[in-house]
């Protein structure tokens, strides 16, 4: 909300750091302000010969220049500061360690549009009955119509009392004194038909016992492993309800959107309308209000995906991360910041408990819970003392043998025929949306790719089109091969939408539902499938890794997995440690209720050993060998790896600049020998994205000594042409 563009007596001096992100204005420039501002607040300023956004981070009675040659401050944006002091010295730490401007690290505290001023909230106009009398005209029958349908009703909006007796009816009774006009604000309240779903368990004795430990343990950060169904979420309530009583606030951190209705049901039962929600598929406007609902303290938890790690709540008490090991918990844009690392600084500065829950966790966060650095809680249990269902392996090398070329095994078919049968549910999970993976020619061997990016295009048979998935980009099927004119062209690889078309002939007669990113589309469209299937509509879940955790349905006894061995052959050094989490994490679907559970588990390397320990849900037998490997083979965590991307439109332009960052880079190893393990230049695996060429010089190092002298050259070769920037153990190494 904007005061007034004029002030009366400019008695202080603010520090302002212009809404710019970039390097060149990165400092504190000094205005003359009235007496009423206040650090955190949003002001507009003359910068440049031109007025511009900034955010005030300090106000003083003494300025470092006469205060002649200082300029006033245009304009004051709201009333109460948007930053609170905790996230203005949590800039100078994100800052610092990602090496951003100042600006864009204070852009993460609040929301895009309400910065740009593309949003401010939202009011309505209602007609209120006054009480009094009016002499209306026999002839003035839309009036009188209006009048009595107010005087029963007291109030109603005054567009819908309109639209019923015509604009002119209800103004002429407002004009004769007889109807008020009032304009409140309305509350923009995403899910607010979201019916709620946390009526408070009986805890079981582990799940007491954890309270116990993390309410009495002086450990900043406690790691929660437990199996899935073992009741974490449970846990999670309880500290929040504790810190709640004790005047203190929350954050409750989810790794996909698509869960975010699930838990805000349980905390909206629990807790009420103290559970605000934060995500990037809300509209503008009910981001907008749900923010300013935790910043004025009327909600007192925040919940949502990664960005909810900067709501704007003070006297933090609980800062909850489930699914901790989720790669979508780091940022892949500018500051490329870990959920965790910020997390951690705000846990610090508030004195509050950090809590990382997970039935896979990663390696690194295992590891210090193990060497006793964080906290360790292990919950080996389902609370309904059920078993983890049963993993059945299916022989793909076989099947093909027996003359199957379909996505599902003969033992598939036969569970699902059995689930179907019996009046259960299934998933079907598989990491490839589409229909097809690739469009080939059986005459040349073209592959149709995407023009902006290296990468093959995915058919969609729903609007035949082939689409690029990392840019959006659409193209037309092609009757023939562009480059040869065949018109042999083959489908190869399943996706999501193939596999739907399979299982309807198959089970002609059964009901299914996809769910992946062509089919889901705002705040709503997670929830509604998530909600048809929940209540039984349809039989069967077919999606990608969005259905894979969290997830709780009944009735579902049957997880199929596609092509379970996929991500194993990624090189990247994490691909046997996502292997494992994926298989543990969906399997944990089925099962959850009153009937054991199966899952059939499709791969063509069932003797591999990551897929041996997924099966037998033995994560301490995987990661005791998979830290063994790590420590041989020199990986995290015992070295950093550390990659600097050089993209940019022109290719030469990006080559220009990845030889000056590998010489800067040499130089640095050159003095430094012991701290480096590895170091070398090439093309990034996929070799363009949106038309931006990309080139990396990839290293692995002893520890953290040089990343500052590793940002300096990133920062010193960036240009407005070449974008270059730092990644420190990328999450994706494409």
């Amino acid at each position: 909300m904007k005061t007034a563009a004029v002030f009366k007596g400019f008695k202080l001096y603010a520090q302002v750091i212009v809404d710019i992100a970039h390097s060149q204005v990165d400092k504190i420039f000094e205005y003359s302000c009235p007496d009423t501002l206040k650090a955190g607040g949003r002001v507009k300023v003359p910068f440049g010969g031109r007025l511009i956004d900034g955010f005030v981070i300090g106000v003083s009675r003494t300025s470092s220049y006469p205060a002649e040659k200082l300029k006033p401050v245009a304009e004051v944006f709201d009333e109460e500061p948007a930053i609170i002091p905790e996230c203005l010295e949590l800039m100078n730490g994100i800052s610092a360690r990602y090496r951003v401007p100042k600006a864009a690290a204070l852009r993460l505290f609040i929301p895009s549009e309400m910065r740009l001023g593309k949003v401010r909230e939202a009011f309505k106009s209602y007609a209120v009955f006054t009480g009094g009398e009016a002499k209306l005209s026999a002839s003035a029958k839309k009036q009188t119509q209006a009048l009595e349908y107010l005087k029963s009703k007291g109030e109603c909006g005054f567009t819908e009392l309109c639209l019923s007796f015509g604009r002119g009816a209800v103004n002429s009774l407002v004009q004769k004194g007889v109807i008020r006009l009032e304009k409140r604000k309305v509350a923009r309240n995403p899910f607010s038909g979201l019916p709620s779903s946390s009526a408070e368990k009986v805890l079981t004795p582990a799940q007491r016992e954890a309270l116990e430990k993390i309410e009495n343990s002086e450990k900043t950060v406690y790691l929660i492993h437990g199996v899935t169904g073992s009741g974490k979420t449970e846990i999670y309530l309880n500290v929040i309800a504790r810190e709640i009583l004790k005047g203190r606030t929350a954050i409750f951190l989810v790794p996909e959107i698509s869960l975010t209705p699930q838990m805000l049901m349980q905390l909206r039962g629990r807790f009420g309308e103290a559970a605000a929600i934060i995500h990037s598929g809300l509209s503008a406007g009910e981001r907008f209000d749900e923010w300013h609902r935790l910043r004025s303290g009327e909600a007192k938890i925040a919940i949502g995906a990664r960005s909810a790690v900067f709501a704007p709540l003070e006297n933090i008490g609980a800062i909850i991360i489930d699914e901790e090991h989720d790669s979508s918990y780091v940022s892949e844009s500018a500051p490329r910041y870990s959920t965790a690392d910020i997390a951690l600084m705000r846990a610090k500065y508030n004195g509050a408990k950090l809590i990382l829950g997970s039935a896979t966790p990663s390696v690194e966060t295992y590891v210090k819970a193990a060497d006793g650095e964080y906290g360790l809680i292990t919950l080996t249990e389902r609370v309904n003392k059920k078993p983890l269902p049963e993993i059945i392996i299916a022989d793909m090398r076989k099947e093909v043998r027996r003359g199957n070329n379909s996505a599902f095994s003969l033992a598939l078919r036969e569970e699902l025929d059995d689930t179907l049968k019996k009046g259960n549910q299934a998933i079907i999970f598989l990491n490839r949306r589409g229909y097809s993976r690739q469009v080939l020619c059986r005459n040349c061997g073209y592959v149709a790719k995407c023009e902006n990016c290296d990468v093959t295009l995915t058919y969609h048979s729903e609007e035949n089109c082939l689409k690029c998935h990392y840019c959006g980009t659409r193209y037309r099927m092609p009757a023939a091969c562009p480059e040869c004119g065949g018109v042999h062209i083959l489908y190869s690889g399943t996706g999501t939408q193939r596999v739907v078309a399979d299982l309807k002939n198959l089970f002609p007669s059964s009901r299914i539902l996809r769910m992946d990113n062509d089919t889901v589309s705002g705040k709503d469209g997670h929830y509604n499938i998530l909600k048809r299937f929940s209540s039984k509509q349809a039989d069967i879940l077919v999606g990608t890794q969005m259905i894979a955790k969290g997830h709780d349905f009944p009735s579902v006894t049957l997880v199929g997995i596609l092509d379970a061995d996929m991500s194993l052959h990624f090189s990247d050094y994490r691909s046997g440690e996502r292997t494992f989490q994926l298989i543990t994490q969906v399997s944990g679907r089925s099962g959850r209720a009153g009937e054991a559970g199966k899952v059939v588990l499709q791969t063509c390397a069932p003797e591999n050993y990551i897929l041996r320990y997924a099966t037998a849900y033995d994560y301490k037998g995987f990661f005791e060998n998979e830290i063994a490997l790590r420590r041989a083979t020199g990986f995290p965590p015992y070295s950093l790896i550390c990659r600097i991307m050089v993209t940019s439109e022109n290719d030469r332009a990006a080559l220009e600049a990845l030889k000056n960052v590998y010489f800067a880079t040499e130089e640095l190893r050159n003095a430094n020998p012991a701290e480096f393990i590895f170091l070398n230049r090439m093309h990034s695996p996929i070799k363009k994205i949106q038309g931006k060429h990309r080139y990396q010089v990839l290293m692995r190092l002893q520890g953290k000594k040089l990343l500052e002298s590793i940002y300096d050259i990133a920062v010193k070769f960036s240009t407005n042409d070449v974008f270059v920037y730092v990644e420190e153990n990328p999450a994706n190494l494409s």
